[in-house]
């Protein structure tokens, strides 16, 4: 059996989960890129061919001269309506296309939701600075987010007080980002959590979540996440409510959201398994197949009924993150130890020698470090103790 993959980026989750998980399932494997040799060095061994995948036309053309597909598939954020439209377009099972494209664009999600009566956030698109003038500015409820329509990781995402702060940040986004378009909507309070679920289209599990801490604001950068195997059932409720409303019900997906006075309020859906390692923390955590099961979906096979995993399980993940412009001159090497029955695992995300930007994006992270046990404060000790540690050094 033939599973087309597509991709951008070489990631984590193909490395160390989806193509392993291919192989036990005897798939042979065929990935779709724009950056053939970066795949190349990355996954030896792996058929490699070149192909716009941000295109569906181009991925259509490159699967029907090549080997007939029994899947087509995508991790990435920013294929996932492609690999429906192909998926779709040769027989096979997959996503909506609709539902992914309503998850991709945040402006279409937040019309999606108001239409369906679960949720009405105020919201407007800008593609132009001369559109920053008049009723968008003066009607904007602050404060507000600034976000990419498409965007993902944090990327120009950025909380703004006043009319001035909105004009002169979406200015400088758009002067930089010809052709991108921005939506400006609503601040929504309260504490951010995920929701991390695997469905086949008609059964839908539940695989818990966690609850993430940010950065201080303007930015929102992701820099602590720890694992919460059941939010409350209401919240829980509302939250597939919303899912609901957008088609979403097959495959992996990650939902980010807030709960404010016991309301849960979308953030943003991302139709794929968690990134940033915490997928492979969760498969781990949970002792559960789960790079198999996503991929067994879009072979056409039914999730169980009742999924079993383990449900006793503590986590957190850490993403020590640079604070300045500069090279990274000194860094701890890839780790992986257990310490009073935690299981700690560490891995470089950025080369010493390089230098960087500051970006108050997710590409300020140095690495990650996932850690695994059975009580959360002993968890919670043993990742400090691990972090105060190291040394991460910085020069201009």
């Amino acid at each position: 059996m033939r599973l087309y993959l597509l991709a951008l980026n070489p990631t984590d989750s193909v490395t160390e989960g989806f193509l392993p998980a291919a192989a036990r399932l005897g798939l042979g494997v065929t990935v779709l890129t724009d950056q053939p040799d970066a795949h190349r060095a990355t996954y030896p061994g792996t058929e490699i061919l070149e192909c716009d995948v941000r295109d569906f036309r181009a991925v259509v053309t490159r699967i029907s001269t090549h080997h007939r597909p029994d899947a087509v598939f995508t991790n990435s954020d920013h294929l996932q309506t492609q690999a429906a439209l192909a998926a779709h377009y040769f027989g096979l099972p997959g996503k909506d296309w609709r539902a992914t494209l309503r998850c991709k664009d945040k402006g279409e999600m937040r019309r999606r939701l108001a239409a369906a009566g679960v949720d009405t956030v105020w919201s407007a698109e800008i593609t132009d600075p001369a559109e920053l003038t008049g009723s968008l500015v003066v009607d904007a409820p602050y404060p507000c987010v600034i976000k990419p329509r498409e965007g993902v990781a944090s990327e120009d995402v950025v909380l703004v007080d006043t009319a001035e702060d909105l004009v002169a940040r979406a200015k400088e986004i758009l002067t930089r980002r010809p052709g991108v378009t921005l939506v400006v909507e609503e601040y929504l309070p309260g504490e951010l959590y995920t929701l991390e679920t695997l469905g086949d289209g008609q059964v839908r599990h539940v695989l818990g979540g966690f609850h993430t801490e940010l950065s201080p604001p303007p930015y929102f950068i992701e820099e602590r996440l720890t694992f919460v195997p059941a939010h409350p059932e209401p919240v829980v409720a509302q939250v597939l409510a919303q899912l609901d409303a957008l088609g979403v019900g097959f495959g992996a997906c990650h939902t980010e959201f807030v709960v404010h006075d016991s309301r849960a309020r979308i953030i943003e859906v991302n139709y794929r398994a968690i990134g940033d390692q915490c997928d492979l923390l969760l498969a781990q955590l949970l002792d559960l197949p789960l790079f198999e099961h996503i991929l067994r979906t879009h072979l056409g096979e039914p999730l169980p009924t009742a999924l079993e995993f383990r449900r006793d399980g503590a986590a957190r993940l850490e993403y020590p993150c640079a604070e300045r412009a500069g090279t990274l001159v000194a860094a701890p090497a890839a780790t992986e130890l257990t310490v009073d029955g935690v299981h700690l695992t560490y891995r470089p995300l950025r080369e010493t020698g390089k230098r960087h930007e500051l970006y108050w994006t997710n590409r300020d992270y140095l690495g990650v470090l996932r850690a695994t046990g059975t009580a959360q404060e002993t968890v919670d000790r043993v990742v400090a103790d691990f972090l105060a540690a190291q040394r991460w050094e910085i020069q201009p």
